[in-house]
């Protein structure tokens, strides 16, 4: 193998020998590479750099350039820069604007630092330098030239960045270094790949690197080629396809035919449409967002914009309406059945399908249910659209706060889509459908708008003819549809949406009522529902009672479902391990007969399917078997299984709700009030403590109250201090004295009016130091006369009351028409007393 060396040209050694000094400055570049032989412009700005150059050109003009590692490094130092690098001579300086210089500088030979020296500005290294070195009788090296030089030459046919002048520069190149060296400029990669080259010492590691990097950049362009030819290739399809169509537009046109014919989804648009039977303005609309809609090139996006809502059209309900059953018999019986008690709300049912009945018209009422959760609100709609026939649609307005919830988002918006109102038709598929507008007082108003105004114009009789939703942009007809709205508070409502309403109150459910529901649908539907309804599983009454006392607390039923559930679950878990231990014991039992009849040893146990396989006998393939699993199922069918008290307690653990008789003791400055909440009725205990104040009289309030329930106390304390004497207290009984009211429960915010007469009693049992009873509740306004004013909850605060065991309750005079209308059962074992003045309320709560 014969080398030639740098001793074997005497130019070459001399320049690199003589005029090359050893320590060169230091330039370093960002995101590039200069190669030997490489004549190449540098942009020279920064202040080491320009210090650099100026160094390099009192060293005869050489310096060394070396790429940084780190190409956002400022101020490089000798960690930021490669070791590797080309040693180049400046042959032009160029001087710019902003203290900026232009070099032009021609790579010489190849480079590697042996140790940086950092001068005050700039960076100097001992550089050594890497002659070139040919081995001509390498064939490994050969093959790996020739090699490079095809995959270069592929690389600029393939690459349509380079121009095919490179291709032309390279083939007249001869050296083999300098054909190393520009190829690799000219590859279009990242600059540590570009590097990579450099950073080897002997021309066959060199070409390798090379190899492996035009191999790399070939499949890139390989894969991009084949990406670009599959998106040409469907450019090319939808082209093809739309000059088709247009094609066969222009024929059809000529020949006076229906455009849609070549057009299959046009002509399902245009025949739905047909058969929509909507009024004649509407049509005319529609027809033309259809003309709009075959001028239209499928590729452009309003195509599908108007395609959505032409399709949405077409779906809705213009004219088909079910047939109403007016049968009030009928409609007595299917909300018997789904409902127990509830009689004058079913009533007031039966007279609205009366009226319809005779009307044949929905007349533009709008009835709301507002009462507690669980009481069946949504079950009751959904009982009236059962009984007269028609579709029911729920629709969900909590939380909704948005104006185009309602209305819906006009077309012109990406997304857009028609509000809740049209989608519950489109849902339904009739113009007369139950709508459920469920939630109604749980609306948000914010800045998109309020949702509850909007509402206004679809429960208005005189409007919902012509409702207009933002994206349909026609009107539709909402007049022969049955809204019921829910609500548990009715005081949540805006006015003007509630004024459009008929409020049906629906209370809370008696202990009676609970107890009847609990037998006669929630027992029923959970037995079911766990898949024990086979099995004989009776729920004592003291069963639901227990229940009902000593684990709910609601106006509802749905924690008692619940309760209820809980108890059948660990029923089926019994039955479930009754129905294991009764089939073991027959499997047992049979294989204790088949032993005892045959000598043989007892085979392994295998699948019935597989008996006759091993011939085994019939008893033993019996054992096996799916009777054994019938007969136990049967024989435990017959075992009753009786839901007592006692069984529900040790089902369902510590009771959620104890009485507490000492709290029913009679107290100084403690007196009950009763209060009424979302939920349904509670008792509102009110303590006051008076002590001596060493600054200033003080008023106390704790238990988060809120403002009213403050002014009350304060109302309440005034009217205390001026009839102290009247009282049977000294004037100076709350004189300098701090007086603390308290509500327990401090977590829950409490606020209303309805405690005045309680704060008053306890304000007047702390000062007087005589014990109020504990047995008695009250609830009402007082003015700073002394007035009971009338107050709203009344029947959940008594059944409230009961529920706590209070056996006498005082409320204002102006409440005791509501006792009137008040079920038996909520009034039995109470004692009502109306009082219109605390005078009056006095000997009740103080006894003697």
């Amino acid at each position: 193998m014969k080398k030639k060396s740098i001793k074997e040209n005497p130019a070459l050694q001399n320049v690199l020998t003589t005029e090359i000094p050893k320590r060169l400055s230091v330039l370093p570049l960002r995101e590039v590479i200069v190669y030997p032989h490489m004549i190449f412009p540098v942009l020279i700005g920064r202040e080491s750099s320009l210090q650099a150059v100026s160094e390099a050109l009192k060293r005869e003009k050489y310096i060394f350039l070396s790429a940084q590692s780190n190409p956002l490094a400022e101020d490089p130092r000798p960690g930021d820069i490669y070791e590797a690098g080309t040693i180049a001579k400046i042959i032009q300086i160029v001087r710019l604007p902003n203290n900026l210089i232009k070099i032009l500088v021609d790579g010489v030979v190849q480079g590697r630092v042996i140790e940086f020296t950092e001068e005050e500005n700039f960076m100097e290294a001992d550089v050594e330098i890497v002659p070139p070195s040919e081995e001509d009788d390498n064939p490994e090296l050969q093959a790996m030239m020739r090699h490079a030089g095809d995959f270069f030459k592929q690389y600029v046919r393939t690459n349509r960045g380079i121009p095919p002048e490179v291709l032309t520069a390279f083939d007249n190149l001869q050296d083999p270094v300098r054909r190393l060296y520009y190829a690799a400029a000219n590859i279009e990669t990242a600059i540590d790949e570009k590097q990579a080259i450099l950073d080897k010492f002997t021309l066959q590691e060199q070409y390798f690197v090379l190899v492996a990097l035009l191999t790399a950049e070939l499949e890139v362009l390989r894969l991009e080629q084949d990406i670009d030819d599959k998106v040409q290739e469907t450019i090319q399809k939808t082209q093809k396809r739309y000059f088709i169509q247009e094609q066969i537009r222009a024929l059809q046109i000529e020949l006076e035919e229906d455009e849609g014919d070549a057009f299959p989804e046009l002509t399902k648009i245009r025949e739905d449409l047909d058969n929509t039977n909507m009024p004649p303005e509407t049509r005319k609309k529609i027809d033309e967002e259809f003309e709009k809609l075959k001028k239209t090139q499928p590729m452009m996006p309003e195509y599908g914009v108007l395609r959505n809502y032409l399709e949405l059209v077409a779906a809705l309900p213009w004219s088909y309406a079910t047939a109403d059953t007016l049968n009030i018999m009928h409609v007595r019986t299917i909300l018997d059945e789904d409902h127990f008690g509830l009689e004058k709300i079913k009533e007031r049912i039966i007279e609205y399908i009366a009226v319809l009945s005779l009307v044949k018209g929905v007349q533009g009422q709008v009835i709301c249910f507002s009462g507690p959760p669980g009481v069946g609100k949504t079950s009751l709609a959904r009982s009236i659209a059962r009984a007269l026939g028609r579709k029911f649609v729920r629709m969900s307005l909590g939380g909704v706060r948005d104006e185009a919830e309602i209305r819906g988002h006009r077309r012109t918006y990406i997304g857009a889509m028609p509000g809740r109102i049209i989608q519950s038709m489109k849902r339904a598929g009739t113009v007369n459908p139950v709508i459920l507008l469920d939630e109604v007082d749980k609306m948000v108003t914010d800045f998109r708008g309020d949702p509850s105004a909007a509402l206004l114009e679809v429960l208005d009789p005189e409007q919902n003819s012509a409702f207009n939703d933002h994206y349909l942009e026609v009107d539709y007809d909402l007049s022969k549809v049955l809204f019921i709205a829910t609500a548990n508070v009715k005081y949540d409502i805006p006015a003007p949406l509630l004024d459009r309403m008929e409020i049906i109150e629906l209370s809370s459910y008696l202990e009676f009522e609970k107890e009847q529901i609990a037998h006669q649908h929630l027992i029923p539907r959970q037995l079911e529902k766990h898949g024990v309804q086979e099995f004989p599983v009776k729920f004592t009454k003291d069963a639901v009672l227990e229940l009902i006392r000593s684990y709910t607390k609601e106006a509802g039923v749905r924690n008692l479902e619940r309760q209820i559930a809980a108890v059948i679950r660990k029923t089926a878990r019994n039955i479930v391990f009754d129905l294991s231990k009764t089939e073991q014991d027959m499997t047992d039992e049979a294989r204790h007969k088949e032993s005892a009849s045959t000598k043989r040893p007892r085979k392994k146990a295998l699948h019935p399917e597989i008996a006759e396989v091993v011939e085994l006998t019939s008893s033993e393939a019996e054992v096996l078997s799916h009777p054994h699993k019938i007969k136990a199922r049967e024989q435990v069918r017959t075992v009753e299984r009786e839901i007592t008290g006692a069984l529900v307690h040790e089902y369902l653990k510590t009771p959620v709700n104890r009485r507490r008789e000492k709290e029913l003791s009679d107290k100084i400055g403690v007196v009950t009030g009763l209060a009424w909440t979302s939920l349904g009725g509670d008792i509102l205990p009110v303590e006051v403590t008076i002590m001596p104040s060493s600054n200033k009289e003080k008023l106390t309030l704790t238990g988060k109250l809120g403002d009213v329930m403050k002014e009350s106390a304060m109302a309440a304390l005034s009217y205390v201090r001026a009839n102290a004497e009247k009282l049977g207290m000294s004037n100076d009984a709350l004189q300098e004295r701090e007086i603390h009211i308290h509500v327990p429960e401090g977590a829950i915010p409490k606020d209303g009016p309805s405690a005045g007469i309680t704060m008053t009693m306890a304000l007047i049992s702390a000062a007087a130091q005589r014990p109020a009873r504990g047995d008695i509740a009250m609830t009402g306004e007082v003015t700073l006369r002394g007035n009971v004013l009338a107050i709203g909850g009344l029947t959940e605060k008594l059944l409230a009351a009961k529920h706590a065991g209070i056996t006498t309750v005082l409320i204002p005079k102006e409440n005791e028409v509501d006792l009137l209308e008040m079920n038996e059962q909520t009034l039995a074992g109470l004692r009502i007393v109306a009082v219109g003045h605390i005078s009056e309320a006095l000997s009740e709560v103080f006894r003697n």
